[in-house]
């Protein structure tokens, strides 16, 4: 792939997608964001102000470069937008069928022929996304973690197809464009990160489920007794139960292993819709607003 990226699309503009749009436009991209519909899609745009907003109250950004930001990016509610990008980044909905007629889709609509489709699955297969397309060796994954506009690293997950010029061009955009920290990951469910993460929220989840401990407890035990910044259910909340059983399901279905299968707690809290932050409730309760939608 010859020269560097500068116009990006992103499918998909809830926490995650909004996350990685705003990381590009600060960067100076042209970024595009497609939701389902034009309500989504200002909803996407009210979404990715409210994070610059936030940077700018923080002292992280200065208010003319989110302005900047928020004026190198459109919001649409068509695929059909996204025809002259060179990188497509797909961040919707952790489900296998959905991620698949994106990638279908946007194979038909991106015109260029070099231009690289990639995937911000937690686990999923990127060679199941690839076979999709005609152009499986412009397909990776680019697994960002959230808050995207925080959390520094990034993980490139290359399939059996994926070109070593599609890692190049990837992996150039992510450390030298975004200013991310760059790991590379071999197709497997979970990748580095989710596949040593996941079992530990899930061991966390069995603890409260049993009734050995309170979710305070557990939280409290971990960030004050382990130094880690957040306990491993209030990040349960923060990911998306939702999101982590589809992780968890994802890593049992490939190894077959008992630590991955998820706990009947949280498939229950998930068929309620008691997601965790983004829902207002999950294993703690949260006031609503842009920032948890």
């Amino acid at each position: 792939m010859s020269g560097d990226i500068v116009r990006v699309g992103v499918v998909g503009g809830g926490q995650m997608g909004a996350g990685i749009a705003e990381v590009c436009a600060r960067a100076g991209l042209d970024t595009v964001v497609c939701e389902v519909d034009a309500v989504a899609a200002r909803a996407a745009r009210e979404r990715v102000a409210a994070s610059l907003d936030r940077a700018v109250e923080r002292g992280k950004l200065e208010r003319s470069a989110a302005r900047d930001a928020l004026a190198r990016m459109a919001f649409t509610g068509s695929l059909d937008d996204l025809g002259d990008r060179r990188l497509v980044i797909e961040a919707v909905v952790e489900n296998a069928e959905a991620k698949t007629e994106v990638f279908a889709a946007l194979d038909k609509i991106v015109d260029d022929p070099e231009a690289i489709l990639a995937t911000n699955t937690s686990s999923l297969p990127v060679m199941r996304l690839g076979m999709a397309t005609r152009r499986a060796d412009r397909v990776v994954g680019l697994h960002f973690f959230n808050p995207v506009p925080v959390l520094p690293l990034v993980e490139v997950v290359t399939s059996l197809h994926t070109s070593r010029h599609t890692v190049a061009a990837v992996e150039r955009f992510a450390g030298r464009t975004l200013g991310k920290t760059v790991i590379r990951s071999q197709d497997r469910a979970g990748f580095v990160v989710n596949a040593l993460l996941v079992p530990y929220l899930l061991s966390a989840i069995r603890m409260t489920e049993s009734g050995f401990a309170s979710a305070g407890d557990v939280d409290a035990g971990m960030e004050l007794g382990c130094a880690h910044p957040m306990g491993p259910l209030k990040l349960a909340d923060l990911i998306g139960l939702d999101t982590v059983a589809s992780i968890a399901e994802s890593l049992y279905d490939e190894f077959k292993e008992p630590l991955y299968a998820p706990p009947p707690l949280l498939q229950r809290m998930v068929e309620a819709g008691l997601l965790g932050r983004k829902a207002g409730r999950g294993f703690h309760v949260y006031e609503q607003g842009p920032a948890a939608r």
